[in-house]
């Protein structure tokens, strides 16, 4: 008597019976090649343990991230406080803790509000060709000119200080590289014979290019957004620095590291413990992306 089917063997069925089943399978594929990279399943992990960090902050934090506690302030690490205190006596690490927080805010806006921005300006930038490709890649390449922390900075100088205004600014500034990225995307198969034979059918304008173009680009935008939260948290903690991102008392890793500068020579871990996180959250996604890009390329060429 045959042994049953596992469920490993019903997802890699080179005959699916259904789409879910076909979508299940490919997306087991990729996990499977994913998790065979380490530093991938390394990236994977940290994330993972960002994500939970900033859920179950609450729980996980041992103090309050805000409340002062001036006799015990500048206090080395110890068993009583892990990374120490900072000049408020406040816990380092309660406040580390909470810091994923507003990192895992601002990574996440970011991506919700400018991915889908330069997704849709590339998309139509090369579909239709023409004047709209001419004066949408001309804005496109007016923003791309300029440093991406110097337009940001002038963003939040004229918005005024605070983490969303940050948010908004970041966001600005990081649409247009996926802008280009999906327009040469589209350029790739605008002319296809299949893309063709949709517009015979009296498709629109509008119908190829939500239901057809915008697909075939979200498996180098999922790449290029993940490669870029590292340079976004960067950016985040760079305004955070400079006083124009998240304000006092939050506990933003950039803004930490500010307020530890007078004290980098002695009590070296005020502002080393936030570095530290920065460093390794950055790392993390860097490594995702990676394994997403090695996985997603279908030619297996990086680019």
């Amino acid at each position: 008597m045959a042994a049953a089917p596992t469920l490993r063997d019903w997802l890699l069925d080179d005959s699916p019976a259904s789409l879910a089943q076909a979508n299940l399978g490919r997306a087991w594929r990729l996990a499977s090649a994913m998790l065979r990279n380490p530093l991938t399943a390394l990236g994977i992990a940290i994330i993972a343990a960002l994500v939970l960090t900033a859920i179950f902050a609450d729980l996980l934090a041992p103090y309050s991230p805000v409340r002062q506690n001036l006799p015990a302030r500048l206090l080395p690490p110890s068993a009583e406080h892990w990374m120490g205190t900072d000049a408020h006596g406040r816990d380092i690490l309660s406040r580390v803790i909470h810091g994923a927080r507003i990192t895992l805010r601002i990574v996440a806006l970011v991506a919700v509000i400018a991915a889908p921005v330069g997704l849709i300006v590339g998309a139509v930038a090369g579909s239709f060709g023409g004047w709209v490709d001419r004066v949408l890649m001309g804005i496109t390449d007016i923003f791309l000119s300029m440093p991406k922390l110097i337009l940001a900075l002038a963003f939040v100088a004229a918005l005024g200080p605070s983490i969303n205004n940050a948010i908004i600014a970041i966001a600005i500034t990081s649409w247009p590289a996926y802008a280009r990225i999906a327009r040469a995307e589209t350029l790739t198969f605008r002319n296809a014979e299949y893309i063709a034979a949709i517009r015979l059918q009296g498709a629109s304008h509008l119908r190829v290019i939500v239901a057809h173009v915008l697909p075939l680009c979200l498996s180098s935008m999922i790449v290029r957004v993940t490669l870029d939260m590292a340079g976004i948290i960067l950016t985040a903690a760079g305004l955070g620095f400079l006083g124009l991102g998240a304000q006092p008392p939050l506990p933003e890793w950039g803004a930490m590291i500010a307020t530890g500068r007078d004290y980098i020579l002695k009590e070296w871990w005020v502002a080393t413990m936030p570095g530290i996180a920065i460093l390794v959250v950055s790392l993390g996604f860097c490594f995702l992306g990676d394994g997403l890009r090695d996985v997603l390329d279908p030619k297996g060429e990086r680019h």
